[in-house]
């Protein structure tokens, strides 16, 4: 890790720490009892099936590939991204490396995942746009709709931005390949050419393209039912188009913050001020920010120790096959 990663995530963490210690650790941990841990496992379970649909997303731009593949794809890329020291474009890196490692060829791995991150990125924008229209039904005079709907724009900027590269931007497919590939990208694809093919490959497609976005959106959307859930069962529920505002807004900010690892103090905040503009309360903001952290812990380590094993068993083979070889080398060699 670079210093700068390094320094935001000390800083995230110990504002995240302040902030429950203000509001009281007694207090947020009586807002995570109420939910219990049967509510608990129903959200991971939510979460889970939201994952295995945001798979299949990605398996729409995949056409040949299985489902299982891009499922487990997705589950290596989002569990890498939550909790290890990467940025989000290091769970890109990794969640492409499980796909390749499974047989999809390496650029078609690099050119889908540019793709199903670029339209779930667009997706999450029309998420955000609908959020940020209902808070303003909502609360008319909120403070927070200038700087919201300004990042908004931005970020419809930079959505269009980065499909015209894609499409268009053909000197810079070289230094992607490179960021994607870590060294194995290099080896299976044919560089920036390659990867260019194969991006207009996926977008020729159209049928697919459309729906890899429609199930994003859908699964934006639906994500809002797992805080939808746990304010049940904490007793301060909400309507579930207010709960869609919220959560909308807080990935927003999540995404603004990309340079923090797993935005750590940033959702933390950011619960607690957007929640407070709907009535939820300090403690039950910082709770529900805490309770995706636990989840993302349950779901995302087995999906780490797994990808882990699978890795170190393909060493382990390449290194018996190298010893092999070697050996082969050796009796063959002649003697004097």
């Amino acid at each position: 890790m670079k210093a700068l990663p390094i320094a935001a995530a000390a800083l995230g963490i110990a504002g995240m720490a302040a902030l429950v210690g203000f509001f009281g650790f007694g207090e947020v941990l009586h807002s995570l009892a109420e939910i219990g841990t049967g509510g608990f496992a129903a959200i991971c379970a939510l979460h889970l099936l939201l994952t295995a649909v945001m798979g299949l997303a990605w398996r729409a731009l995949l056409p040949g590939s299985k489902s299982w593949v891009a499922i487990w794809g997705r589950l290596v890329r989002d569990s890498s991204a939550e909790l290890l020291p990467l940025s989000q474009v290091g769970g890109y890196v990794v969640g492409a490396r499980a796909v390749a490692i499974v047989g999809v060829p390496g650029t078609v791995a690099a050119a889908s995942t540019i793709v199903d991150v670029t339209l779930e990125f667009l997706a999450q924008l029309a998420y955000t746009a609908l959020g940020l229209a209902w808070l303003i039904h909502l609360e008319p005079d909120t403070a927070a709709a200038g700087p919201l709907m300004l990042g908004l724009a931005v970020g419809i900027a930079a959505g269009a931005a980065f499909v015209l590269l894609q499409r268009r931007g053909y000197f810079l497919f070289d230094l992607i390949a490179r960021a994607l590939g870590q060294g194995w990208a290099s080896k299976t694809a044919a560089g920036a050419a390659a990867l260019h093919a194969a991006l207009n490959e996926i977008y020729l497609r159209r049928g697919g393209v459309l729906l890899s976005f429609l199930l994003h959106f859908v699964c934006w959307i639906a994500s809002a039912a797992e805080v939808w859930l746990a304010l049940q069962l904490a007793g301060q529920p909400l309507p579930f188009a207010t709960v869609v505002a919220i959560e909308s807004l807080i990935c927003a900010v999540r995404t603004a913050a990309f340079f923090v690892p797993n935005a750590v103090g940033v959702q933390e905040a950011a619960y607690v001020v957007l929640g407070a503009t709907v009535g939820i309360t300090p403690e039950l903001a910082l709770a529900l920010s805490l309770l995706k952290r636990a989840r993302d812990i349950a779901l995302g380590l087995p999906t780490l120790a797994v990808w882990q094993a699978i890795e170190s068993g393909r060493l382990l083979r390449r290194g018996g096959a190298g010893a092999q070889a070697t050996a082969g080398e050796v009796a063959s060699a002649p003697r004097d």
